[in-house]
């Protein structure tokens, strides 16, 4: 993935959900602090109940950011509702002649998937656009722009902590990162879901209810989608109640036990102020035993 560099051209765009003009602009301001330059796509505020206006509309700005030589990288104003009903009619072989990052998160992620499987374009999972942004913590901007303006390698170390922790078995593992938010995952299974064989799966979820976690995993599993998966990398799992004796800990360790690869939890990724920006695509290891999930940029 190409490096942002000072004086180099950024633009907001809206696949999903809509968004209010001062939040784009707060987190634009944030992005000339580090010297770049920032466009705002033509339909970026357009509202259509839940969605940033009309499907055509979405798709064209994001198309033609996707596409302009001027544009180095494109972020989502944030996430929601609405990527999946575009990401199937991106120009995806005209994409895959020069990819660059599209950088967002939760809803972004059916256009992650979509993107690596048809474009090859690498994925950039970050929180600085969408709701969690006008919290994030000093620590998860220095994580985005250390990944988009440095060749420094991507490390991420577990947190006990976090309640996700608790799933961290033992072993190391390779392969390309691929998923994101558990809920997208779910929906591209079947059209814009890569194969998962040999890759590590990252699994982060948002305000699901116990039974919508567990017909997602179910089906995944069930359908043979996490077949050959080399290893599990698991976020925070955030507004999923406990529904004894069911809870989001309880399930995991029953539906992914039986793939009988190593699984590292506790990863400061997802829907949290401190979440840190990983790259969907690249070539990744964790170590469950020293806690790391790391993605060299030589490799």
């Amino acid at each position: 993935m190409p490096l942002l560099r000072p004086d180099d051209c950024v633009r907001f765009v809206s696949p999903a959900s809509p968004v209010e003009r001062e939040a784009v602009e707060r987190r634009a301001e944030v992005l000339r602090d580090w010297g770049l330059r920032v466009e705002v796509a033509a339909h970026a505020f357009d509202r259509l109940g839940y969605l940033a206006g009309e499907d055509d509309a979405r798709l064209a700005d994001l198309a033609d950011a996707l596409l302009d030589p001027v544009v180095h990288a494109v972020f989502a104003t944030r996430g929601g509702k609405g990527s999946y009903r575009i990401a199937h009619r991106l120009p995806f072989a005209a994409i895959a002649h020069r990819p660059k990052p599209l950088i967002g998160f939760s809803d972004i992620t059916a256009l992650h998937l979509a993107l690596w499987q048809k474009s090859g374009a690498i994925g950039v999972h970050s929180a600085l656009t969408g709701n969690e942004a006008d919290r994030l913590s000093g620590v998860a901007t220095a994580s985005l722009q250390r990944v988009l303006m440095s060749d420094d390698a991507v490390v991420v170390a577990a947190d006990p902590a976090i309640a996700s922790g608790s799933l961290t078995t033992t072993g190391r593992a390779m392969g390309p990162l691929i998923g994101g938010n558990l809920t997208m995952i779910a929906t591209a299974a079947g059209w814009a879901l890569p194969t998962l064989a040999g890759a590590i799966l990252l699994i982060e979820s948002n305000d699901l209810f116990i039974g919508q976690f567990h017909r997602f995993l179910t089906m995944l599993v069930r359908a043979g989608h996490l077949d050959g998966i080399a290893g599990i990398a698991v976020g925070h799992l955030v507004g999923t109640p406990d529904r004894p004796p069911f809870s989001a800990m309880s399930l995991l360790r029953e539906h992914l036990a039986g793939f009988g690869v190593p699984i590292l939890g506790g990863l400061p990724i997802g829907h949290h102020a401190d979440a840190r920006t990983v790259l969907i695509g690249a070539k990744t290891v964790i170590d469950a035993d020293a806690g790391t999930l790391i993605q060299d940029r030589a490799r």
